[in-house]
């Protein structure tokens, strides 16, 4: 029996384990891969409080698992299957862990492209992570879909291997932060194609090139590439657990993190919010230990 149990180790489950373990409670992370979530594959950070120059990625989260172990969180490397509300257990492939509260941080999955040749090269020039993979094409030439702050600020880091990006955007403006935008229109490597969308990725066993439509003239080209990374949104992990959602599947919470179920919370990229960052994830985080320590208290 844990006090509190926390689904995923991103920024917002790693918060949640800090002042969850803080506050005496007996305090478990459950995470499917290496804590961090995906703020521990960014290149870079720039708009995190009190790291006025920026911090790699990996490094905030590495400080964040540090304190959260200081003060007693355990941190498990298991995958969950299962949520059983009524016996308030969660059900792992090697065992079953009972809590008094539960904290639901399980993030969004990259969402991927439904065109022909996706499925098949996914791996084979195919990438969701630049930082992952950007090294391998260097002095080629990638496409980048999307036009929010990942899609910009992840082609602006590809610029440091291929010789140019192509970011292709479905609008004729970005929807990325006004401070990323000036960078990459002055960035000398990065061209941008507007209002158009990825019909086709082709090649045999790797990444040869890109189909694309206008979608406002209909007129259709290819655009010869070693690599697509794909930033055109996210579905959240929310399967497991039954409790309100809304129509994309993000778990409908209150100010404190509480969902429509008694003791359990929702924290981070998996909540129904506006804005997702890692500024906002540990807020939340921190928000949703604190309605668990409450809720425990009158348990």
């Amino acid at each position: 029996m844990y006090d509190v149990v926390i689904v995923g180790g991103g920024p917002a489950g790693l918060t949640a384990g800090i002042y969850a373990a803080r506050a005496r409670l007996e305090t478990a992370i459950l995470e499917r891969l290496m804590p961090g979530g995906q703020a521990a594959v960014t290149d870079y950070i720039e708009n995190y409080p009190g790291y006025p120059e920026g911090v790699a990625g990996h490094e905030l989260v590495a400080r964040m698992q540090e304190q959260a172990e200081k003060f007693g969180c355990q941190i498990r490397s298991d995958e969950v299957e299962a949520v059983d509300l009524g016996k308030r257990t969660v059900i792992t492939g090697s065992e079953s862990y009972l809590w008094k509260a539960l904290i639901i941080a399980t993030g969004a999955d990259p969402r991927t492209l439904d065109v022909p040749g996706c499925a098949a090269l996914k791996g084979r020039g195919i990438s969701f992570c630049a930082t992952c993979d950007g090294a391998l094409f260097s002095g080629r030439h990638v496409a980048v879909v999307g036009g929010g702050d990942s899609a910009v600020k992840e082609a602006m880091y590809l610029t440091k291997f291929a010789s140019e990006v192509f970011v292709i955007h479905r609008r004729d403006k970005l929807r990325a932060e006004g401070i990323i935008q000036e960078k990459a229109f002055n960035n000398e490597k990065i061209t941008f194609v507007w209002d158009s969308i990825v019909t086709e990725i082709k090649g045999n066993q790797q990444v040869e090139g890109v189909h694309i439509k206008n979608v406002k003239t209909g007129e259709g080209k290819d655009l010869a590439v070693s690599g697509v990374f794909v930033y055109i949104g996210r579905i959240p992990n929310t399967a497991m657990v039954n409790v309100e959602k809304d129509k994309a599947g993000y778990i409908i919470t209150d100010s404190d993190m509480r969902t429509s179920v008694e003791g359990v919370f929702a924290a981070g990229d998996c909540r129904s919010k506006e804005h997702r960052q890692v500024a906002t994830a540990v807020g939340d985080g921190a928000a949703a230990a604190m309605s668990a320590e409450e809720y425990i208290a009158g348990f």
